[in-house]
Parts: structure tokens; C-alpha cells; sequence
């Protein structure tokens, strides 16, 4: 599927007591969906977080890139990089979007998946646990699944964990948090990448693992809601 057979939108999705900005990529006859949580000051405009879209729209998936804080938040967290850490407020409104995907048009009814960048990946992960029967599949790119802490061992999604090679203090991180996943887990780590994955084809690495990810497990979760 070609990126011209995407329709692209932009929404104002009401998400725990705030409005968030979000672009909607949608393909015709979508099998899944997936919403990307963003961390360390990263959105919706990311270019990485673009391209692995990009890639999960061409393999049929709609994906929601959703900005977890307002206008005034981003302006105080580019002050003080405080809210970027506050895992907790960022898990409340992954799981509320999560929410409005499972809910409204256009992707009501769909599996969806959760994509966390940096400590975007622990709100993916406790958003995970929270709400078992709606999201189905985990990616982690260069996260910080640790920061999930106790609530780890309540994921029981498949979840896969990207790192690059030349991360070394976030691969023993992530080593140490797969080892208390719950669920099918995966740690993949990409050769000659660094944190942001700006090598030559690491990204593109990235994102075809995420890709075959979502397609093997939000495709087995159609066409029942409980994959039945």
C-alpha cells in the first residue's frame, strides 16, 4: 500500500480533563491500530515517529500520533524537562486515548497497539496493563520500560523492545525490565545505533520490526474485539 492511499486527519481528542492535538493516518480497511506515546519532549511532528508511521500505514495499520501534553505543558516542560518524567500523568492520558481509539470513529472496533518512545514506553507499558481487553501488542523504541516499575509484571501483551547498540546503559535497562514482563517478550538490539537510531537504515530497521509486530498480533486479534 502505497502512502497516497492514506487519509490523513488532524483531531482534538478530549483525553482525562485536557484537549491533545493528534494526526491520524488512516488506510482503507485498516486491521489494526496503533497509538504512539512520545517522551523527552518528543510529539507528534518527531520525524522518527513519522517515519515508523509512514511504514505501519503502508502495512495497513491507522496510527494516532497524539502530543500527551497541551500547548502550555510542552512550554513549561521545554523550561524544566519536568513533565517528560511525570510517568503517571503521561499513562493517564495514553490510557484515555487508548480509550477514545477503542470508541470512535475511525478507529472504533480495532485491535490497538502502543508504540513508546523514551519514557513514552513505560506510559505505553502501565496503559498496557491497565486496560488488557483494548490494547493488544507493545513496541518500545528506545525506551525506558523500567520506569513501568511494579507495574510490569501486569503486562501480559506481547511486547518488543528496540534498543541501539550503542545505547548501552538503556540495553541493561531494558534487559533488566524484560526480565519482568509478564507476557511474550522480545529485546532486539540494533547494530552501529545509537539512542535516536540516526544511522544510516537503523530507523528503517525500527520500523519494519514494529511493523511485522502489529501485523502478527493486532491482525490475529480480528475480526471480534476479543479475537474470537
Amino acid at each position: 500500500m502505497s502512502a497516497t492511499n492514506v487519509i490523513h486527519q488532524s483531531r482534538q481528542i478530549p483525553a482525562a480533563g485536557v484537549v491533545l492535538e493528534a494526526d491520524i493516518g488512516l488506510p482503507a480497511s485498516p486491521r489494526g491500530a496503533v497509538l504512539f506515546a512520545h517522551g523527552s519532549g518528543s510529539g507528534r511532528h518527531s520525524p522518527r515517529n513519522r517515519y515508523v508511521a509512514d511504514e505501519l500505514n503502508r502495512a495497513g495499520l491507522a496510527t494516532v500520533l497524539a502530543d500527551l501534553l497541551t500547548q502550555e505543558e510542552d512550554q513549561i516542560d521545554m523550561r524544566t524537562a519536568s513533565l517528560r518524567f511525570d510517568i503517571d500523568l503521561l499513562a493517564v492520558r495514553v490510557m484515555a486515548l487508548t480509550d477514545w481509539m477503542d470508541g470512535n470513529e475511525p478507529t472504533a472496533g480495532l485491535g490497538v497497539g502502543l508504540v513508546g518512545a523514551s519514557t513514552g514506553a513505560a506510559a505505553a507499558l502501565i496503559a498496557a496493563a491497565a486496560q488488557p481487553a483494548t490494547v493488544r501488542a507493545v513496541v518500545s523504541r528506545g525506551g525506558r520500560p523500567d520506569l513501568a516499575d511494579e507495574h510490569l509484571q501486569e503486562v501480559h501483551q506481547p511486547t518488543l523492545l528496540i534498543v541501539g547498540q550503542r545505547d548501552p546503559i538503556v540495553i541493561d535497562l531494558n534487559r533488566q525490565a524484560m526480565d519482568r514482563l509478564a507476557g511474550e517478550k522480545r529485546l532486539v538490539i540494533i547494530p552501529g545505533a545509537s539512542h535516536l537510531f540516526e544511522e544510516r537504515g537503523t530507523l528503517e530497521q525500527v520500523a519494519a520490526l514494529a511493523r511485522d509486530w502489529f501485523v502478527r498480533y493486532l491482525q490475529s486479534a480480528a475480526p471480534g474485539k476479543n479475537g474470537d
